[in-house]
């Protein structure tokens, strides 16, 4: 932390936003703004294919799916710059993997909130994405791009 409050109070916004960084905080900060990024994919897709009819459920995966391209492609290019210890291919499978539970985690969460509690939808999604956002993070950090 005590590195990004430097940073900023030096207003280095390329060390803080673009240059290769392994510092945890500094990931993290990045790594906000490449999740807000796809959440805003994702979302758009999962209202507007609501609203063209499609069930909710089926919605969120199609606008999921979007936004983990995104994230994916961008959290390569500035989250996270080091190379995964299992080559390419492994590092799209696991990569694959942490984003297949956020996608249970967020169908789990979208139908409880919605079917069981009774919130919209958009609603639940944006609750789902708090929380799977951090096991992102979290898994990408410490399981994928962990260091040797």
């Amino acid at each position: 932390m005590k590195e990004l409050v430097s940073l900023a109070l030096r207003l280095n916004l390329r060390a803080i936003c673009i240059e290769p960084s392994s510092n945890v905080t500094i990931q993290a900060f990045r790594a906000f703004f490449v999740g807000g990024i796809a959440f805003i994919v994702d979302a758009s897709i999962l209202w507007i294919l609501s609203l063209l009819g499609m069930h909710y459920l089926i919605s969120a995966i199609f606008g999921f799916m979007a936004g983990l391209i995104i994230n994916f492609l961008l959290s390569i290019k500035y989250v996270f710059r080091e190379k995964a210890p299992i080559g390419r291919f492994g590092e799209i499978t696991v990569y694959s993997i942490i984003s297949l539970t956020g996608l249970w985690l967020t169908e789990l969460s979208m139908w409880l909130l919605t079917d069981i509690v009774g919130l919209y939808f958009m609603a639940s999604k944006c609750i789902a994405a708090l929380y799977v956002f951090l096991w992102n993070f979290i898994a990408r950090k410490f399981i994928l791009y962990r260091k040797g």
